[in-house]
């Protein structure tokens, strides 16, 4: 005997309609319960938003027995946490009380479908769509897109806290400028080295040495603006024979009898640089091997780096120590793809 089943087969249980099935009033305040779900959550997502803004309350703490909590948090936390539950509620209910709950069973079929078995299953769906009541109510549809929707677009105002928008002008006054642009013809920036903090004068640097070196002005800097201007302004200074280097011809007085100062970060990534080679000229990044020309410009002559290390223009004081001419004219540190290209960039 083949036995087609390993047990049998019980049936469907008989139906029970719901409440909300027989009685026209259980099913408008179903209908209304759902739709004050929808309908709060984006009033909570708009309270949010307005938490978020609400200025001094980052300030303000509330007691919960031994513990202290930040309200701004505590604000945030709760409109966009009971606003997600609201959601929640709503179509937990919307499928418990309004859409349709026949129970349907079906035979185990193979994996693959027929085209007549997938043109079925699309008739199943779109009955399923009917039946859902999507089309007869269709205020519910609306208040669950629209409490979503906005719930979802709240937390996105936080992103404000990510940082002001990298504008043309706003990076020619962060990111693209350094300590060494507050130099005047009166009060230059002075070299000096970025250990000791010590002038640097001319005729004390010998052919081949290099010099790690910070602005001076440096030092009235503190916290992470310190940290921050130091690694923009770091430089490197090198002294080498003016006879065996190339001067691109607009920089002719941008060195000092072959000393010479450059960008100690990589444009690559930004990693710090002070492999010098003495014959060759060549400062090599540690990082990933790009290979700067000192003697050319500052121009790439192996890795990856995609454009030449920038060059601080300088001069002497009345002294005979070295001073900035002005800021760099092209953007240190690794490249952005937002920001313009410069001649610099070349090393010409």
């Amino acid at each position: 005997m083949v036995v087609e089943h390993p047990v049998d087969d019980p049936g469907v249980e008989p139906h029970i309609e719901r409440y909300t099935d027989v009685d026209a009033g259980a099913e408008r305040r179903a209908t209304a319960q759902i739709l004050f779900c929808f309908g709060l959550a984006p009033l909570l997502a708009l309270a949010f938003v307005v938490i978020y803004f609400w200025p001094g309350l980052s300030d303000r703490f509330i007691r919960f027995g031994d513990f202290y909590a930040n309200a701004q948090h505590v604000g945030l936390g709760a409109t966009l946490g009971f606003a997600v539950l609201l959601i929640g509620i709503g179509a937990v209910q919307w499928a418990r009380e309004i859409m349709v709950d026949q129970e349907i069973v079906e035979e185990r079929h193979v994996a693959n479908s027929s085209d007549e078995d997938r043109a079925a299953t699309m008739a199943e769906v779109d009955k399923g769509i009917a039946e859902s009541g999507v089309s007869r109510r269709k205020m519910i549809l609306a208040s669950m897109a629209g409490a979503v929707g906005l719930t979802a677009l709240a937390p996105l105002v936080t992103l404000l806290d990510a940082g002001p928008w990298p504008l043309p002008s706003r990076r020619r006054e962060t990111i693209e400028r350094t300590l060494w642009a507050e130099g005047t013809p009166d009060a230059p920036v002075y070299l000096v080295n970025d250990v000791t903090f010590t002038r640097i004068k001319a005729s004390d640097m010998e052919i081949g040495q290099l010099i790690n070196a910070e602005p001076e002005n440096l030092q009235e800097q503190h916290g992470h603006k310190l940290q921050i201007e130091k690694a923009k302004a770091a430089i490197i200074i090198v002294r080498m024979d003016p006879n065996s280097i190339r001067v691109p011809e607009r920089r002719t007085d941008w060195h000092v009898g072959g000393i010479m100062a450059y960008s100690k970060i990589c444009t690559h990534v930004g990693c710090p640089i002070s492999l010098w080679e003495q014959t060759t000229h060549h400062l090599l990044c540690p990082c990933h091997q790009s290979t700067f020309d000192l003697g050319d410009g500052g121009k790439v002559v192996f890795g990856p780096a995609a454009r030449a290390l920038p060059q601080l223009p300088i001069t002497l004081d009345d002294e005979g120590y070295l001073v900035a001419q002005s800021d760099f004219t092209a953007p240190v540190g690794p490249s952005y793809f937002e920001r313009d290209l410069y001649p610099d960039d070349k090393g010409e």
